[in-house]
């Protein structure tokens, strides 16, 4: 489990492709003190450690995991958003995001406001009844909440400490990202009998 609040952008070091596909990630984390097994939000979504050494890790990704995220796109260089999994009594800065991609949204616009970044998704049909005007979202493993929503298309606001600090200061009009919907909303769908 993790909470959305983004603690290293990595970079994808090697790619390579037989059987599962298994990428070396280069990371600011102390190594030492990740467990082979970790489990590490990599753009929100939940992989394991399987080997490690000074500045690097491997994790191995099934070709189920790739055609359901924007992973399969992953090149030598390619920056992502990195979040250790949470640990019992650490700060919830951001809200409760499980590391299970449920669809891949699409940024629709990006434009300033003020010293701020307003971006505008396009969520998938099939994922756009639960996103909610002030509610939550994880997009690239970043915990943030919606603006305004109207059908398909929400908006959320980026101050320039979220630009920097994760990976949505380059994205631009046509990026994929991958989305996790906001557990509550799913399971209220649940219990009304809308899902």
């Amino acid at each position: 489990m993790f909470t959305g609040i983004i603690t290293d952008i990595g970079r994808v070091r090697a790619v390579e492709r037989q059987g599962d596909t298994r990428f070396t990630i280069e990371t600011a984390f102390d190594m030492e003190e990740v467990a082979i097994g970790a489990s590490i939000a990599h753009n929100g979504c939940c992989l394991t450690v399987v080997e490690k050494g000074t500045g690097w890790f491997d994790v191995q990704v099934s070709a189920e995991t790739l055609s359901k995220t924007t992973l399969g796109g992953w090149a030598e260089g390619t920056r992502i958003n990195l979040e250790r999994s949470l640990k019992l009594g650490d700060e919830l800065g951001g809200h409760l995001v499980y590391g299970h991609v449920d669809g891949v949204a699409a940024v629709a616009e990006v434009r300033p406001e003020g010293d701020s970044l307003r971006i505008t998704f396009q969520a998938p049909a099939e994922l756009a009844r639960y996103v909610a005007s002030k509610g939550s979202v994880a997009l690239d493993g970043v915990s943030l909440t919606v603006n305004e929503v109207e059908g398909d298309r929400f908006g959320v606001n980026l101050i320039p400490h979220t630009q920097t600090a994760t990976t949505f200061g380059a994205l631009k009009a046509g990026d994929r990202v991958n989305m996790e919907v906001d557990m509550l909303a799913r399971y209220v769908a649940r219990l009304v009998g809308r899902e």
